[in-house]
Formats: structure tokens, sequence, C-alpha cells
């Protein structure tokens, strides 16, 4: 703090933006109104605060906002900012998953963060048949990478930067074609013992959950912050899936129902 000339006290800006970091991440999730208001400025210079606390990777800067990157987003928090939450973690799953996948596959993914880090990674395939429900996957993709690549139809969800509707693929007398494919890669919010691999929106788990019936082999793919969490719509049991692909072992008694399962865990190694 310092003092002015008819005596009060002003915030220095430094003193200011440290303290509104340690805030947000006390907080995890703040608005510019609510911070003007606490801190006694203007929104404007809130803004400019939290546009540099961004750039210095603070925090993550939201549509009227921020969040702490070490916050858990709610289940519809937006595509752009849940691509910068658990990034390393999200690339070293998308390099793992995309060593399951071999040239000339036929393979599903769905709209998500984690499938698309793992489009990244299949930058060196080549031949791929590509099914999916994210409007985003096609910019991720090298396009040297696939032979076909098909997005499912139906709502579009914005947050999520997908579609919501069948897995199927209408013929122009109305019969939707039979479709298979070799490997689903499925990112999950949420996985636990009882209640298996979950998400926000019921018209999503019930696409993943067929999406994996369509499948040979299925690769779920959720990093460690999902473990224990239980959301809305359940998706299958932990039996569902053939791998489970994370960043970080799972605790004791989620690693132990995975193996009853049959499922095998795929981690980084150290």
């Amino acid at each position: 703090m310092s003092t002015t000339i008819d005596g009060s006290s002003r915030r220095l800006p430094a003193g200011r933006k440290a303290e509104l970091a340690a805030y947000v991440a006390e907080t995890g999730q703040v608005t510019v109104a609510g911070l003007a208001e606490r801190f006694d400025v203007s929104p404007d210079t809130i803004r400019r605060d939290l546009d540099q606390l961004d750039a210095e990777g603070v925090l993550i800067r939201t549509h009227g906002g921020a969040i702490s990157p070490q916050a858990v987003p709610r289940p519809d928090t937006g595509v752009d900012v849940r691509l910068r939450l658990q990034t390393q973690a999200k690339d070293q799953i998308g390099a793992l998953a995309a060593g399951l996948v071999p040239d000339g596959a036929a393979i599903m993914l769905n709209a998500g963060t984690t499938t698309l880090a793992t489009a990244r990674h299949l930058a060196e395939h080549r031949d791929l048949t590509i099914a999916t429900n994210s409007l985003r996957l096609a910019t991720e993709l090298n396009p040297v990478a696939f032979r076909d690549l098909y997005v499912f139809g139906g709502v579009v969800r914005v947050s999520a930067q997908g579609t919501v509707g069948a897995v199927a693929f209408p013929t122009q007398s109305g019969v939707d074609r039979d479709i298979r494919c070799d490997l689903a890669l499925i990112g999950v919010g949420a996985v636990a013992v009882d209640a298996g691999y979950s998400t926000s929106n019921l018209g999503e788990a019930t696409m993943m959950r067929e999406m994996m019936d369509r499948s040979a082999r299925v690769a779920v793919l959720a990093d460690s912050t999902k473990f224990g969490r239980r959301l809305f719509a359940q998706i299958a049991d932990l039996g569902r899936a053939d791998y489970l692909v994370t960043d970080a072992p799972p605790p004791a008694d989620l690693a132990d129902a995975l193996r009853e399962a049959g499922v095998e865990v795929l981690t980084p190694k150290a």
C-alpha cells in the first residue's frame, strides 16, 4: 500500500495483481464484476489485470472473468477454456492413445479436448478412416493421415463443439448403414468404481456408448483429475473398455476394480 497527499491509502498495481492472483487461486472461478467490487477498481482495470495474469500463465481468462488453472472445470466449461487445462496430461494421453491406432484402421473419436490431443498425435499415421461427432477435429488432424473423415449429424452443443445424435449415416432411402470400427477412442468426464464412466450430458452419454458398441476395441481416455468422480449420465461400466489411457496410476480401489474388470491401464513411462 502507498499513501496519497491527503493521507488516504491506495493499492499499488503490482500489489493488487498479486492479491488478485491469490484470490483467484483460492476461489477457483471469478467474474470481472465481482473482482471490480472486491478491489474497488473499474471493470476495465480488472480486465487489464486479468489479461496480464493470463499472459503470465497465472490464471486462465474466460468470457467475463477467469479461472484458476488448478480448478476442476464445470462439465459445461467451453472447449477453448478446457484446452488450456491439464495440457501436459492430455498430451501424454494423446500420445499413448495414438499408439493404439495402426495405419489403415477405422476409428471413432468423440468430441472433447483429450481426443483433440489424440488427433494431433495421429499426424504420422496414414490411410485412417475416422468417424467423429467433433466439429473441431478436422482442424487438428494432419490431412495426409486419413483417407476418409466422417462427422455424425445431430444437434450442435456449442460448449463441446460437437454434435449429439445417432451414431449413423443414413442412405438416400433413409436406412442407416451398418458401420463398424476397429477402435473407439472415448474421452470421458469421470471414472469411478461404482459408476464406471460418466459424463454431464445424457445425449452425449448415449452417443459415446453407441460408439463403443460399434467398435471392436474401446480405449477410454481420462486424466487423473477425473478419478473418483461421478457425473450425471453413466456411459458404461468399467469393464466396457479394453484400455484406460491416463496420465497417472489410479488410486488403489479404482486400480483393483479396473483389474478385476479386465481393463488394461496405460500410463506414461516414468
